[in-house]
């Protein structure tokens, strides 16, 4: 998890944003209990690696696929875990920190302690949705760019 004494000041991924809220809104977002920052930490230098958020959410029921609806109780909202940002730095890119962070998270949200049907990310832009649906996960109706995997799913890839 994000603690004060990472070094946050030379993380860089290639996107801004993600470089910014990693500096700038990371420890916020914690200390107001919004999402919880996970690192990954490089072992020979001791710098941050990659990164990954995690909040409680909720998806409408009618945006799952009717597969997935099937299954489900009917109510309005669907909770999930929802992953709000990945990144991984410049230096540690095409190592697979990516899917190794990702694969983390839904670990975290089977264990949770919590019911949540699934692992929700809102990829950023085609590129990024690709990565996700390479790993599993399928688009909402309502947003090609807003991905979905079941944590049932997840369980059984584990």
């Amino acid at each position: 998890m994000l603690a004060p004494e990472h070094d946050r000041s030379g993380f860089a991924c290639g996107s801004d944003p993600l470089d910014r809220y990693l500096r700038e809104q990371a420890s916020q977002d914690m200390r107001r209990r919004t999402s919880v920052c996970y690192v990954a930490i490089d072992s020979t230098t001791g710098a941050i690696a990659g990164y990954y958020t995690l909040a409680a959410g909720s998806v409408p029921l009618t945006d799952v696929t009717e597969q997935m609806a099937k299954k489900l109780p009917r109510y309005p909202l669907v909770p999930v875990a929802r992953l709000g940002r990945l990144a991984v730095s410049l230096n540690h890119q095409k190592r697979q920190l990516g899917a190794a962070l990702l694969w983390d998270a839904g670990q975290r949200a089977m264990q949770a302690g919590m019911g949540v049907f699934a692992l929700v990310v809102d990829a950023k832009d085609d590129v990024a949705a690709a990565f996700y649906q390479h790993h599993g996960f399928t688009a909402l109706s309502s947003n090609p760019l807003t991905l979905v995997l079941p944590i049932a799913t997840l369980a059984k890839k584990i």
